[in-house]
């Protein structure tokens, strides 16, 4: 979380740049100072941030910035608390704030999504990601998946709840095909594999084609954050049915496409018809007969010049015999 404190502000409020502070000893949470403004760089994990999971299963972070007390006794001065709080939730920006008549007591409320990746491996270690777009892969070949989350807060899980597939890169709805549904698996090879650290999700399943000429693949997959201690969260409640679905809607859910996975056979395939149309065409070509035929000619006539040179010379040699 960043927060930017305009100085002009609380210079008003009869403060210092150097008075704000959060609630934690450690240097490396002290304030940056601009032109113009404070700046807290504050992480989800330490600098006294507080985690709680709320009533609808959402992770809230929240931090205050106080200033230094003035005085021995007495002060004149408000005193200044800014709460900075984010929701991981849904995608939009609420603010809100109030006055009091002895101090200045500010709520800013932001909600945002975690940062997930999903990538293509080599093989089960995965040690050797796919850099190659698109990926091209054999039919019905083992593929093996990752699913990353970049987060400062160590005590987080991630859970696989939905992958659907489809040959277009923008519509997951004319044309798709499940592999994991709700925490249910659909396809006959998909399998969840084991990863050994809690911000990483493992999965495999075997390549396939859509019908009607359709040669590539793209995924997208629905994975749910939860707390790593919290056992009644969605990530370990597995597959569910849509009627027991209701727990968990609101859950923090993030959505990533990844592809296009194409078929090699249909690489060679292509080629091999390229290299029928260019034989058609030679064959098509009104100057390729002529210039056999005259080929063909033109060793007839070394054949039969070199015959009679042969004769000629034998009969030379005959009368000088004689």
């Amino acid at each position: 979380m960043v927060a930017r404190i305009s100085i002009a502000y609380i210079q008003s409020l009869g403060y210092k740049e150097s008075d704000l502070y959060l609630n934690s000893s450690d240097p490396t949470c002290a304030s940056q100072i601009s032109q113009s403004y404070i700046i807290f760089n504050i992480p989800f994990s330490g600098c006294g941030t507080v985690r709680q999971q709320t009533n609808n299963n959402t992770i809230i972070y929240s931090n205050i910035i106080r200033t230094l007390v003035s005085g021995y006794i007495i002060t004149r001065k408000r005193n200044f608390q800014l709460h900075v709080m984010c929701e991981m939730n849904e995608n939009m920006v609420v603010e809100a704030a109030f006055l009091a008549q002895d101090a200045v007591d500010i709520v800013e409320r932001q909600y945002g999504h975690y940062n997930v990746t999903l990538a293509f491996y080599q093989s089960p270690s995965f040690t050797s990601p796919v850099y190659a777009s698109p990926y091209f892969v054999a039919l019905n070949q083992n593929l093996y998946a990752q699913a990353t989350l970049y987060s400062s807060d160590s005590n987080l899980v991630l859970f696989v709840e939905t992958c659907v597939s489809s040959p277009y890169a923008d519509n997951f709805t004319t044309l798709t095909y499940d592999l994991i549904r709700d925490g249910c698996t659909q396809d006959s090879t998909y399998r969840s594999l084991y990863s050994p650290r809690n911000n990483e999700a493992h999965f495999q399943f075997n390549s396939f084609k859509f019908l009607n000429q359709h040669n590539e693949v793209y995924l997208q997959c629905k994975l749910v954050v939860c707390q790593a201690d919290d056992l009644s969260s969605r990530c370990y409640q597995g597959c569910l049915t849509r009627r027991k679905r209701d727990v968990s809607e609101t859950q923090e859910k993030v959505e990533v496409v990844v592809g296009p996975i194409k078929l090699q056979e249909e690489v060679k395939e292509k080629r091999k018809q390229d290299l029928v149309k260019t034989v058609q065409r030679e064959k098509g070509d009104p100057l390729i007969p002529l210039t056999v035929a005259a080929a063909l000619l033109a060793g007839m006539v070394f054949v039969l010049a070199g015959f009679l040179l042969s004769i000629k010379l034998k009969r030379s040699n005959y009368h000088q015999i004689y």
